[in-house]
């Protein structure tokens, strides 16, 4: 596999470990040239997953779009691109689970995983993708679900 670092093709396998569902294998990897780690994922190929739109129109399920949405949300926030990573993947994972055979999954149910996830994980970057998200209309809509989050966390106002 080719170093994202240095872009040799000399790397060893540190560490093998597949997911609770035993969908995938996370293999952790060192450059034997560099000796930088880094992460690789091993999927079974299978037929693409599509994701129902609000408006009814069906698209591919895009893992990248998915990270690029999580990151947004978590930009300049103390969160480490592997736990970034590992958000996406249980997802990934949830959303084949969910799917229950269909290879169809409501968008909806997408979104709801993330919150959940970035709830857990960083309440700022979970309040930046619920604005976007739940397509807050004014001030009050927002305060709403700031209220709603502190209730939900017992008044504790930390992130």
């Amino acid at each position: 596999m080719q170093c994202p670092h240095c872009n040799t093709n000399n790397d060893k396998v540190v560490e093998s470990r597949s997911n609770s569902a035993g969908t995938s294998i996370r293999r952790r990897r060192e450059c034997l040239e560099c000796g930088y780690r880094f992460t690789s994922y091993e999927h079974i190929e299978e037929k693409q997953l599509m994701v129902i739109k609000r408006d009814g129109r069906r698209e591919p399920f895009d893992r990248q779009k998915l990270e690029r949405g999580i990151q947004t949300s978590l930009e300049k926030r103390p969160v480490s691109q592997l736990k970034i990573e590992e958000i996406v993947h249980f997802i990934e994972d949830e959303a084949a689970i969910r799917e229950g055979g269909t290879r169809e999954i409501d968008g909806a149910q997408i979104g709801e995983m993330v919150l959940q996830q970035l709830y857990k994980v960083d309440k700022v970057g979970y309040i930046r993708f619920a604005s976007v998200y739940k397509m807050f209309e004014d001030v009050e809509a927002f305060k709403r679900e700031l209220d709603a989050m502190f209730a939900q966390n017992g008044g504790n106002s930390e992130g």
